[in-house]
C-alpha cells in the first residue's frame, strides 16, 4: 500500500488535506492508472484498509461522490470523496 501521512488528531482520527488523499487513493488503489477510481477499486481501499474504514461501505460513498454517475469517482469528484471520508471514515479532511 502506497505511503500515508501518519498524522493523527486529538480524537485519533488520521489527519489530511483533499490533495493528500486523493493522492493516496490513486497511488494505493487506481490499479489501472486511468486517474479514476471505481467502485471495484474503491470497494477493495475499503477491504484493505478496515481499520481506516471500519464503519463504511463502499456502495453508499460511491454513490455519494460520483455526482455525474458515470461509474467513476474522477479529478472533479474526489472532493465528493473526501467530504464523505471526512464525515464517514476514521479520517479528518483538512482544506
Amino acid at each position: 500500500m502506497a505511503f500515508m501521512e501518519r498524522n493523527v488528531s486529538s480524537d485519533g482520527k488520521r489527519v489530511m488535506t483533499v490533495e493528500q488523499f486523493k493522492r493516496w487513493l490513486k497511488t494505493a488503489f487506481d490499479a489501472n492508472g486511468d486517474g479514476r477510481i471505481s467502485k471495484a477499486e474503491l470497494r477493495r481501499a475499503v477491504r484493505l484498509t478496515g481499520g481506516l474504514f471500519a464503519s463504511w461501505s463502499s456502495g453508499g460513498a460511491f454513490k455519494s461522490a460520483d455526482a455525474n454517475h458515470d461509474g467513476f469517482i474522477d479529478e472533479n469528484e474526489f472532493r465528493n470523496l473526501a467530504q464523505f471520508a471526512d464525515k464517514h471514515f476514521n479520517v479528518r479532511i483538512t482544506r
